[in-house]
This record gives C-alpha cells, structure tokens and sequence, in this order.
C-alpha cells in the first residue's frame, strides 16, 4: 500500500473481543466487536484513524490552522480538536445549531481542547467551511479544511489499512460473514469496502444509516461510491466497485438525525448490562440496534459471525442523559 504522510494520534490495534453474552442472549449469531472506542484519542473514536493521514497532509503542506464541521456532539469534531491540540494546531470548528446554556458531552471536551468554536445554524456538515477558510487566510492564516466526518480518499484509505490491521488479528482464521457498524459521512464504509476487497476477506459491509441527508449534493450511497473509488484510485487499486457493492440499511433512521428513540435506548441498555461495553445514543447505539434487529428478523443467520465496528462516540452518552434515563 502507498504511503502517506501521517502522524501517531491513536493507540493501535485496536482490541477485537467476542460478545459471547451478547449472542447468548440473543440465540446467536457469534457476534465479535472490533473496538474502536478504544483508540485512545481523547476518549477514543474511529476518526482517530482517519485523522492521523489527514493531520499527516495538513502539516506536510504546511497549514497552521485546521477547520472542521460537524452537529453540537460530533465526535469528529471533538477528536479533530484533540488532534489539532496534539500537534500544536489552530483549530476552528464549525458546530451546527446554537451554543447551548450547558457544555457537557463532546462539546465540554471541545472547549477543553482550545478550538474556536463557530455556531453555523443548520449547516452542520460544513457548508461554511470555505466562508471561514477565506476569513482566516485574510489575516495570515495557512487553513486545512477537514470534510465533514473526515470523509475524503485519505479517510477511507485509513480504514482500508483498518481492514489490514484485523486481518492480522485473526490468527485463528475466523470467517466474518459480515461486518456491521455505523455509516454517517461514509468515508468509513469506503474503506471498510476496500480494505475488505483488497485483503480478500470476503465478508459482506454493511453500514447502518445515521441520517437521513445528502452529502455534498450527493445521496450518501452514491457518496460512498465516489470514495471507494477515488480512494481505490490513489491506492493503484485497478477493479472498480458499483452501486450494488453498497451495502446501506436506511431502516433504522427513526426520526432523524440525533433523535433517540426506542431502538437506540435498548440496544445500549443491552450492551451495558450483557457486555458492559457502551454504545451512544447517536452511532453506535442506532447501528447495534440495527444489528439486533437484523438478527431477530433472522437477515443474518445464527451460524453466521458477525463483527461489529464500534466507531466510539462515548461523551455523547452524557449529553443524552434525559433521553436515555437509565
């Protein structure tokens, strides 16, 4: 695989446990997690990964200021300012809605880290970006504008090498007949489709869908396409990969985009109390709620061994408290 600039922000690997509580109580199937709550990056998260290549290029072309956007809990968001703080980097970070009468959650831990903190309305996914690029380049500043997610060709291409790296944990040669986990800015999913094509692991990707919008214009289907892709493109990867590769459940959306429903407070009283392991109310819970029900719908077999990506997002979980009353 080429190389690319990076820098060390995470702890890897990453553990992969098997939930044997979990799918116990569930009558099967064997069911693994793959722990990317645990990468160490200011309480851990999957865009630790991506954020060491695209730090990596940011300083490699000599920016001195980062400039990311993301809703009021983004997890992107807050290991965005964690990363920057690391490396000694301005950031700028870009929050959807309106600055709220209490920090708790990811956005305590933002303020924590130093950033600047922009409130831009609806437009939580960066559609200011550029707005902001051009303010700070007008009083000297050198921007890096981060997508929303961390989802470009370097973020998938972080998760392609994700794919490397639990292969490399497999020692005993287990069979994952798929993998589950959380898709929001699709730059995971891309990866994760790669990775899996290029290390010949044969296990079918399917991301659960977070929300509902487009990205960039783009469905977030046809989003992950470009990626998987673009990024196979820059990796010299020669096979090109198609619509039907895209493997996206939209059941599971709810009532929006951080709205927590019935599903998600299930599934992370489920893990917490089978597993001790927590899921948040926005990602990871929504995702390991579809998970459940895909398995109880009987969509994915009892003799299959499924792994699911826990992409992180702990710090939501006390923002939600009121939701979530346990």
């Amino acid at each position: 695989m080429n190389n690319y600039p990076k820098v060390s922000l995470g702890f890897f690997p990453t553990p992969v446990e098997e939930l044997n509580s979990l799918s116990k109580y569930l009558g099967g199937p064997s069911i693994s997690i793959k722990r990317d709550d645990q990468t160490g990056l200011a309480l851990g998260g999957n865009k630790t990964r991506k954020l060491e290549y695209i730090i990596g290029d940011a300083i490699a072309q000599g920016a001195d200021t980062i400039i990311t956007a993301g809703a009021s809990q983004s997890n992107h968001c807050r290991q965005t300012a964690a990363a920057a703080a690391k490396c000694q980097l301005e950031c700028h970070l870009l929050l959807g809605g309106v600055e709220p009468d209490h920090s708790n959650g990811n956005y305590l831990l933002d303020k924590l880290f130093g950033c600047h903190i922009h409130w831009a309305g609806e437009h939580r996914k960066g559609e200011d970006t550029a707005i902001l690029a051009k303010q700070l380049k007008s009083v000297g500043k050198r921007p890096y504008v981060i997508p929303y997610g961390g989802s470009n060709k370097l973020g998938a291409i972080a998760f392609c090498k994700a794919i490397e790296e639990l292969k490399s944990q497999n020692a005993h040669g287990v069979q994952y007949s798929h993998i589950v986990f959380a898709s929001s800015s699709g730059g995971t999913q891309a990866g994760l489709m790669l990775g899996n094509r290029v290390a010949a692991m044969n296990s079918q990707i399917i991301g659960i869908s977070i929300d509902k919008d487009e990205i960039n214009q783009h469905s977030l289907d046809k989003h992950i396409l470009l990626l998987a892709n673009s990024a196979a493109g820059m990796l010299g990867v020669t096979s090109s990969f198609v619509e039907s590769d895209v493997v996206l459940n939209a059941d599971y959306c709810g009532a929006g985009y951080g709205v927590v429903g019935e599903l998600e407070k299930e599934a992370i009283s489920i893990m917490a109390k089978q597993e001790g392991i927590l899921v948040d109310p926005v990602y990871t819970g929504r995702a390991m709620g579809g998970l459940i029900d895909m398995i109880r719908k009987n969509m994915i077999s009892p003799k299959d061994h499924v792994l699911f990506w826990h992409t992180g997002g702990t710090p939501a979980l006390f923002a939600f408290n009121d939701e979530i009353k346990a």
